[in-house]
């Protein structure tokens, strides 16, 4: 019966015109034109409709599904034109089956409530954060050990939690302890097959030691320039070394290099800059400085009559075991805070400063408030010395402090709180500055009132609830940037040089090593 019909079929598909690829391609695209015209009536349709306009509303959306058939069929119809002739398999019919018109989605209508819901609301800004410093906010230190990778060092953990809680503390001292710490992990590395030291040992096991140090606290320049030191000491390396050699090889020059770059730099630097103190000499320095405290004892035991004024300032007061440290030498000291910087500053003929890093455009970056007692010192035309190694110098210009710097957390701002029942609390002072209201002086609750029933006084608030209290921020910087113009010269290793000169004994002692 179908080989019969077959005929029938073909006289009247060649009786019909045919339509060129243009035609075919123009009613495609009107068909869908047409159900997107449907889709938005249907959308603009609301759920709702009020009972005098209900028939008005039924009409149009007839209408418009009228429409919306007619083009199915018209796609229908010129679809079914470019149909191919049914194929038998086994005698039966096959028809290869196109894919036909997509049909047009089922969108349900939206009332008026989805319509105008509320959008999401968007996330809180965050209290703590000092908008203009936004970008030297890292991620919050490490508390504790949750989370660690497991390829990290015992070593290297214990020094993470010693830099974060600052019991190691000081430029120099943390590079020279991660570097110890970096021997005992590469001393317990082993090689893995098909791989060689030298390709293997940088970027999988000591970029894991690298990742935590810096999770604990930002590294600081010479801890950068160790460890470009050493990534391109391992590098290159011979990778048909046998592996224990390879390590010794490396244990070996991480002791030289501390040795060579900390160790005798700066024992030379204190020999220098000791030349600088004379008899009679007041010596000022700020905070707490290795070098500077090297400097100091060596000129007290060549027998040098002189004195020093230690100046102090929160929330580490590192200046403290300085003082300590000199007293017990037999050197008389005079501990000051930084309150007292304008009138003991006159009394100073020199003033001896470490660094954390010192910049290509000649400028210092110290502990926060240095920039102030340099500043001081030339206002008092007092010669101001800097004493840095120049594992130290830094490729990096800035010209203030919020180009680069550290923010340590603001919780190491807050004093111990004042017991309440202390008689030197101030209560009402606490009350009118935080909340900015006091009950008025005379005035009593209402007769008749219980206290208690009265309107709830405002939640006595202290600086430790700095967190829930609006528009107030905690700033902690580590860190501040001193001119060069207040700097009379820097003492390295290469000798005594102007700030100008940085950018040279860098390139000579770090670009090259």
């Amino acid at each position: 019966m179908a080989e019969q019909g077959e005929p029938a079929e073909q006289s009247k598909t060649a009786d019909e015109p045919k339509v060129s690829a243009a035609e075919l391609k123009k009613r495609a695209k009107a068909d869908k034109q047409a159900r997107r015209a449907a889709q938005k009536e249907q959308e603009k349709a609301p759920a709702e409709v009020p009972p005098a306009t209900n028939g008005a509303h039924q009409e149009h959306l007839t209408q418009a599904q009228g429409v919306q058939q007619d083009q199915k069929g018209k796609a229908t119809q010129a679809k079914g034109q470019q149909q191919p002739k049914p194929s038998k398999q086994g005698g039966q019919e096959v028809r290869q089956e196109r894919g036909g018109p997509s049909q047009p989605p089922n969108i349900p209508l939206r009332n008026k409530a989805a319509s105008t819901a509320p959008s999401k609301k968007l996330p809180k800004k965050d209290n703590t954060v000092v908008e203009l410093l936004s970008h030297l906010y890292p991620v919050q230190r490490r508390p504790n050990l949750a989370g660690v990778s497991k390829d990290v060092h015992p070593a290297v953990l214990a020094l993470g939690l010693q830099i974060s809680t600052y019991e190691i503390c000081g430029s120099s001292a943390r590079c020279v302890a991660m570097l110890l710490a970096f021997k005992e992990a590469i001393q317990a590395y082993t090689t893995p097959r098909d791989t060689s030291l030298p390709r293997h040992l940088v970027s999988h096991h000591l970029s894991p030691q690298i990742d935590y140090l810096r999770s604990c606290r930002p590294l600081a320049e010479s801890m950068g320039n160790a460890i470009r030191w050493l990534k391109k000491l391992i590098v290159e390396l011979d990778p048909d070394k046998p592996e224990h050699e390879a390590k010794d090889f490396v244990c070996e020059e991480i002791d030289r290099f501390v040795h060579e770059r900390i160790t005798v730099t700066d024992q030379a630097i204190a020999a220098s800059a000791q030349d600088q103190i004379r008899n009679d000499s007041v010596v000022l320095t700020y905070a707490k400085s290795a070098i500077v405290e090297k400097t100091i004892l060596q000129a007290h035991e060549q027998g040098t009559r002189f004195r020093v004024i230690v100046v102090d300032s929160r929330p580490l007061f590192e200046g403290k075991r300085l003082a300590t440290s000199l007293m017990r030498a037999g050197l008389e000291a005079q501990y000051v805070p930084f309150s007292g910087l304008a009138h003991v500053v006159k009394d100073a003929t020199l003033v001896l400063l470490g660094a954390h890093s010192m910049l290509s455009n000649g400028r210092l970056q110290s502990r926060v408030g240095t920039a102030s007692v340099a500043l001081r010192a030339h206002k008092a035309d007092v010669p101001v010395i800097v004493c840095c190694e120049s594992v130290k110098f830094s490729g990096k210009v800035a010209l203030d402090s919020i180009v680069l710097n550290e923010i340590a957390p603001p919780e190491e701002l807050l004093l111990s709180p004042i017991p309440e029942k202390s008689p030197n609390h101030p209560a009402g002072v606490a009350t009118t500055a935080v909340t900015g209201k006091s009950a008025a002086p005379g005035k009593s609750a209402a007769p008749g009132k219980d206290a208690s029933e009265d309107d709830e006084p405002a939640k006595l608030k202290t600086l430790h609830d700095w967190n829930s209290i609006p528009n107030l921020r905690l700033l902690n910087p580590m860190y501040d940037i001193t001119p060069a113009e207040y700097i009379r010269m820097v003492i390295c290793e290469y000798g005594s040089v102007p700030p100008s000169s940085v950018p040279v004994v860098h390139r000579l002692a770090n670009e090259g090593m």
